[in-house]
């Protein structure tokens, strides 16, 4: 087994923390606060678990690889995006504060060098 599929269930595997366990679980209530800074707090307590389960979808689309390129364009631009509303919307309740945004871009960058660069090229005509 190469290193892509590797990180490719590693990769899965936060998404499923985060989904699973924060969100739908709601074993990390701060993302129920992050959500209603920027939602609203009428909203949070239905839209929160929302979000988990399409981030478990997002984690079941990784596993089976299919157009595993779309999958981590969306996985890229959803952490990204999500991570400057954060930034200057709720900040303060963030695990690292604003320095979430540099662990952001790296796991956005290992998404990226995992499905652009490190994936077999015999794979990657198959995307």
């Amino acid at each position: 087994m190469s290193y892509y599929y590797i990180f490719n269930y590693c990769i899965a595997s936060v998404w499923i923390v985060m989904g699973l366990f924060c969100k739908t679980l709601h074993f990390a209530p701060r993302h129920q606060d992050i959500v209603a800074r920027i939602l609203g707090v009428e909203y949070a307590a239905f839209l929160t678990p929302l979000i988990g389960i399409g981030e478990l979808f997002i984690a079941i689309w990784i596993i089976i690889n299919i157009k595993s390129r779309w999958c981590a364009i969306v996985q890229i631009t959803l952490i990204i995006v999500m991570n400057v509303i954060e930034f200057f919307l709720a900040a303060d309740l963030l695990l690292w504060g604003k320095w979430n945004s540099i662990f952001a871009l790296l796991f956005a960058f290992f998404i990226y060098f995992n499905e652009f660069i490190l994936k077999p090229k015999i794979l990657n005509a198959h995307a």
